[in-house]
């Protein structure tokens, strides 16, 4: 009976070693299974490995260079200034730029810009012979073109960061920016076939500088209005997107306004002088054209029986104080009066530059992955 009770004992203690060595073995083959899962997506990882990281630095900073196509659109004294919508599409102008883009964060970039464009504005294109805002524009019949060259430095912030290198950016984010430019400019008018008087102007047809007339008495030694400067400072800022189209390649939309500190992009801003001040017969006639009878842009008829009745008439006023000559000018136009508005000085030109731009990256380096 002893014999038996230790035998059984003796098993059963045998049975329990071979269970613990089963069990020891399972999970064994368990972590087995598991660490060759882990290094086969971990060796999967470094097979596909550009770079990326949470923590960029310096060796991730890259440059593009690109070109931009771009559409200028002007708001100011001689087209409609309420609002974006108000603008006149037929009298957008070209421009083109060349740029420089310098990756330096995540989601920091700066750009430099060397650009090329035209604004435009013309009152008897834009104003209406209806409506009750534009009537003084129309009468006015004021237009011109400015060539503008632009140098500017921005400041770009993506909403999506890259924290890799480039090969690792994003495939699309918007961004928005903000600067500082300096720009060239001189606007021109093309000028009538005739003087105030009939004569015909040696210049006719022609595009000429409206700064160096003085149209609004900057010239002349009666007034004290002072010269515009040709060199002016502006604030570049706006939105836009950007989409990878290749390793290299990157697409850009972007709209982007240019908020302007002089009211003389397109020389119109103060008030009428009296055309004795003015010095010849050119900025006598380029300085208030609403007795032309034909636009000269385009060359079509202007609405008179518009003009005339019920909304001004002309007049013949006194003998000019300057010259001794008497002129004749539409009521409200062309005369020396608190009312004679010719522009307004209290707000600011500003013109809007849309975008289509192509970059590709020049420089820049991604680390593989080492293998031991």
């Amino acid at each position: 009976m002893k014999n038996t009770i230790f035998s059984f004992r003796l098993i059963k203690f045998f049975g329990l070693i071979l269970l613990c060595i089963s069990l020891l073995a399972i999970n064994d083959a368990q972590a087995q299974r598991k660490s060759k899962a882990y290094l086969k997506k971990k060796n999967k990882k470094i097979g596909s490995y550009k770079g990326g990281s949470i923590h960029f630095d310096k060796g991730k900073r890259y440059l593009s260079l690109g070109f931009s196509a771009d559409a200028l659109n002007y708001f100011g004294d001689v087209t409609p200034k309420s609002g974006i919508a108000s603008t006149d599409i037929s009298l957008t102008r070209p421009a083109f730029s060349i740029y420089g883009t310098y990756r330096y964060s995540p989601n920091l970039s700066f750009r430099g810009s060397l650009s090329w464009g035209r604004l435009a504005g013309d009152d008897f294109e834009s104003a209406s012979t209806t409506d009750e805002v534009d009537k003084f524009r129309y009468i006015r019949n004021l237009s011109f073109r400015n060539d503008i060259k632009e140098l500017a430095a921005v400041a770009i912030w993506d909403i999506f960061p890259n924290h890799g290198t480039f090969l690792n950016r994003v495939n699309f984010t918007p961004y928005v920016f903000g600067g500082i430019a300096v720009f060239h400019h001189n606007p021109k008018a093309k000028a009538p076939d005739f003087d105030i008087w009939g004569t015909p102007l040696p210049e006719a047809g022609t595009w000429v500088a409206l700064r160096e007339l003085g149209t609004e008495g900057q010239l002349s030694e009666h007034y004290n209005v002072k010269q515009y400067s040709v060199i002016q400072p502006s604030i570049p800022f706006g939105v836009g997107i950007r989409a990878k189209l290749q390793k290299r390649l990157d697409f850009e939309f972007e709209i982007g306004y240019r908020y302007l500190f002089t009211d003389y992009i397109d020389d119109v801003s103060g008030m009428y002088v009296d055309k004795g001040a003015l010095n010849g017969e050119l900025a006598k006639a380029m300085s208030d054209r609403s007795r032309e009878v034909n636009a000269v842009n385009t060359g079509k008829a202007r609405d008179f029986e518009y003009t005339i009745e019920p909304n001004t008439t002309l007049v013949t006023l006194d003998p000019s104080p300057y010259d001794g000559v008497s002129y004749t000018v539409y009521g409200g136009f062309g005369q020396e009066q608190e009312t004679a508005n010719r522009g307004f000085s209290k707000d600011k030109d500003i013109y809007i530059v849309t975008s289509f731009k192509i970059a590709y990256i020049i420089s820049g380096s991604f680390k593989r992955a080492k293998f031991r």
